[in-house]
């Protein structure tokens, strides 16, 4: 979403605050092949509210996660969310894009709570806006320099370059866009829940209609099941991922009761859009991100909202080799990609 010019290959890497995931995809005859992909966990209390507390920790994780898989690629592309990053739709007087690149800055101004030479900026003009043919509806999108350069030390110590910036909604987009058949008419809001951010983003035929970050996610199950059934913190996290095998009564009722926060976080949001949209109602939700595996939380989330919800699979059109990729492998891993799928599929010089 942000910076440089040449076309070349890129890894795709999402630093999340639990593990560092890496996707590389090739182009091949217009479908996207995968090439590599990697887990690898980060110690605890790395990343605090989406701030890299220990940036030598990641770039020595990130360093031997590439490494590892013999990938000899440097160029990055990374994603950020929640605080990191201003998502605002807003309505200008129509113009190009050459001429609003030249006025941009001075446009943002309102919008954005910092001194506009403190950040990097970029934008996308959506559409003509329904109600008045003279102006347009146009995405802007934002981040405190400070942010991009930490970024940039941590992947420069990983002895690779940073050479585009995302943001975790469009990248998920990306990911979904390219593995999930739908119509232009849909309404499908993407709901990613990773252990510590919730990124809700609504869209209609490649167009973001709303966006949101949650600060909650998988950490409040551990906490809870560490409180509620007198776990450690390792044994609450394995207690969560497998709790659909378990018979312990008190764990599976602390996931119901933290299914129900997440659920009504979902809730709460899907109906702003639809109070706030004209005729555009939501009509599907796909949920990524590791706590789509929690135990009946997918069934929860149907069940609150009232129309269907699916996992979003980032595997699910490209090509691979079996005899690389275990199919039940990228199955299982499936919902902690989508980030790093959608972050894969972009290219240096990309806006």
């Amino acid at each position: 979403m942000f910076l440089f010019k040449k076309k070349k290959e890129v890894i795709g890497i999402d630093i999340g605050s639990s593990s560092v995931k890496l996707v590389q995809l090739n182009v091949n005859k217009g479908s996207f092949q995968l090439l590599n992909v990697g887990i690898s966990p980060l110690p605890p209390e790395a990343i605090v509210d989406n701030t890299l507390m220990d940036s030598s920790a990641i770039a020595t994780v990130i360093k031997n996660l590439i490494a590892s898989l013999g990938i000899k690629i440097k160029d990055v592309v990374c994603s950020i969310s929640g605080n990191s990053v201003i998502i605002r739709k807003i309505v200008l007087p129509a113009m190009p894009q050459e001429e609003l690149e030249d006025q941009i800055s001075w446009e943002a101004e309102q919008y954005i709570p910092f001194d506009i030479n403190d950040v990097n900026m970029d934008f996308q003009i959506l559409s003509p806006d329904s109600s008045d043919p003279s102006k347009m509806n146009v995405l802007l999108v934002a981040s405190k320099k400070d942010i991009i350069n930490d970024y940039v030390s941590v992947f420069s110590e990983a002895g690779t370059k940073l050479s585009v910036v995302d943001v975790d909604s469009f990248a998920i987009q990306n990911a979904f866009e390219a593995n999930h058949d739908y119509s232009a008419t849909d309404i499908i809001a993407l709901v990613n829940i990773g252990a510590s951010m919730m990124n809700i983003n609504v869209i209609k035929d490649g167009i973001t209609l709303f966006t949101r970050d949650v600060q909650t996610g998988g950490n409040l199950y551990t906490e809870e099941i560490q409180k509620q059934v007198g776990l450690s913190s390792e044994d609450a996290e394995n207690s969560k991922i497998l709790a659909h095998e378990s018979t312990n009564e008190s764990l599976r009722n602390v996931i119901l009761k933290v299914n129900e926060n997440i659920t009504q976080e979902i809730r709460r949001s899907l109906d702003y859009y639809n109070s706030t949209a004209s005729d555009d109602r939501i009509s599907r939700v796909f949920v990524s991100g590791g706590c789509s595996k929690i135990y009946n939380l997918v069934d929860s989330i149907a069940e609150k909202i009232g129309f269907p919800v699916e996992i979003l699979n980032p595997f699910a059109k490209l090509k691979y080799s079996e005899k690389d990729f275990d199919p039940e492998y990228l199955q299982e891993i499936g919902p902690f990609m989508a980030v790093p799928v959608g972050l894969a599929m972009r290219r240096v010089g990309d806006k």
